[in-house]
C-alpha cells in the first residue's frame, strides 16, 4: 500500500480508502466486517462513512453503515488507533429531513450530529469530519452551469466553522473537511477560517473519475496550492467503469440496475465513453477497473481514492489497483477520449 499525508497534518492515510456506503443495504453486517478485515490486512487504514449512509438514503437504513463499523470496532478495540476514520454531517435536503428537524449547519445541528455519529461508531473521536454538501443550492450532484442563484440562502459559514472548531477543541474530531463543494465555497471557508483563527479544512471529498473530471476545473489547483487534497468518490462511476455493463455481465443487483433513481451514470454519452475506455484498457493489457482506478489514484491532487465493493472479489481487485501505474501512452490515449467526450457524467 502507498500513503499520503492528509492535508497539512501529519496523519498518513492509505491512497486507497474503503468507502462503506453499501454497508446496511447491499452488504450485511457480516459482509461489512469481512470487508473491513480484508482491507486492513492489505494496508488500507482509511475508512470513510457518513451520517446518512447507507445509499440510497432511506429513513429505515439511515445510520446503518456507521452502526456496522461501530460493531466491528467493538469487536476489534485495538484497531481504533490503527485506522483513520472519517464521517460526515448531512447537508440540508428535503429528502433527508427525517434525520434532524433542521438540516442547516448550525452549532446545535453539528453538535448533536457528532454525538450521534460517535455513538453509532462506538468511538470517542473522529479523525476527520466532513460537511457532506453545502447548505446553499449550487453546483453539486450533477449540476453544471450556475443558472439558478440561491438568493434565499443566508451565509452561515462563520457559525458552521465556529461549531467545527468547538467540537475539535473538545477532542471529538481531530480535523475537518468539505464535500461536494465548489471553488467559491472552498475559498470562502479558508478566508473565514484564516480571519477568525479557526482550523482549516484538510480535505475535500468530491466525485472524480474518467467520466467526471470537473474537479480539474478550478478545484484541482486549489487542492494543491491550499493543501486540501481530494478524497475522490465514485472512481468507478457506480460500476459503469468496470466494463460489466458493456460486456453484459451485470446483474439485477448491480447498483445502476438496482437503484434506477441514481441516474448520474446512465446517460448514453457515458456509455459511449466507457466503450472507448474499455477498448483502450484491453488493448493495453489492463482491466477497465484497474485502469480507471489507477488513473484516479495517480492524480497529483488526489489524497485518497475511495473505493467501494459489494463482494470480496471486487474489493481485492480494487485494492490491487494500487500496484498499477499507467504508462505515458495510456495516459495520452485517455486524454484523447476525454477531449472527444468530456465529462459525460458531471
Amino acid at each position: 500500500m502507498l500513503y499520503n499525508n492528509l492535508g497539512s497534518t501529519n496523519i498518513s492515510v492509505s491512497k486507497i480508502c474503503l468507502g462503506t456506503m453499501t454497508f446496511g443495504q447491499q452488504n450485511t453486517q457480516a459482509e461489512a466486517h469481512q470487508q473491513l478485515n480484508y482491507a486492513l490486512s492489505q494496508g488500507v487504514n482509511f475508512i470513510d462513512t457518513a451520517e446518512m449512509y447507507s445509499v440510497p438514503g432511506t429513513k429505515e437504513t439511515q445510520g446503518s453503515t456507521e452502526r456496522f463499523i461501530g460493531s466491528w470496532l467493538a469487536k476489534n478495540t485495538t484497531e481504533r488507533n490503527n485506522i483513520i476514520l472519517a464521517s460526515k454531517v448531512t447537508g440540508p435536503s428535503d429528502v433527508f429531513s427525517y434525520i434532524a428537524p433542521s438540516m442547516k449547519f448550525t452549532k446545535a445541528r453539528i453538535t448533536n450530529a457528532i454525538e450521534q455519529n460517535l455513538k453509532r461508531l462506538q468511538t470517542n473521536y473522529l479523525d476527520i469530519y466532513q460537511l457532506h454538501w453545502p447548505e446553499r443550492k449550487t453546483n453539486y450532484f450533477g449540476v453544471l452551469g450556475y443558472n439558478n442563484h440561491d438568493a434565499a440562502w443566508e451565509d452561515n459559514f462563520e457559525e458552521t466553522l465556529n461549531a467545527l472548531d468547538q467540537i475539535k477543541k473538545a477532542g471529538k474530531i481531530l480535523h475537518w473537511g468539505l464535500s461536494n463543494e465548489t471553488p467559491w465555497g472552498v475559498m470562502r471557508t479558508c478566508a473565514i477560517s484564516n480571519n477568525k483563527g479557526y482550523s482549516l479544512p484538510q480535505s475535500i471529498q468530491n466525485p472524480y473519475n474518467l467520466l467526471n473530471r470537473t474537479f480539474e476545473i478550478g478545484l484541482a489547483e486549489m487542492a494543491i496550492r491550499e493543501n486540501i487534497g481530494l478524497l475522490a468518490y465514485s472512481p468507478l462511476g457506480f460500476g459503469l467503469l468496470t466494463g460489466k455493463f458493456n460486456k453484459g455481465t451485470d446483474t439485477p443487483n448491480d447498483r445502476i440496475n438496482k437503484f434506477t433513481r441514481l441516474a448520474r451514470y446512465n446517460g448514453q454519452l457515458s456509455k459511449n465513453a466507457t466503450t472507448q475506455y474499455l477498448t483502450l484498457a484491453e488493448a493495453s493489457g489492463l482491466t477497465l477497473t484497474n485502469m480507471a482506478l489507477a488513473f484516479v489514484t495517480g492524480r497529483p491532487f488526489v489524497t485518497s481514492n475511495i473505493i467501494g465493493a459489494t463482494t470480496i472479489a471486487q474489493l481485492k481487485e480494487n485494492i490491487n489497483s494500487i500496484n498499477t501505474i499507467l504508462s505515458a501512452d495510456v495516459l495520452l490515449e485517455i486524454e484523447k477520449i476525454h477531449t472527444a467526450i468530456p465529462n459525460p457524467a458531471p
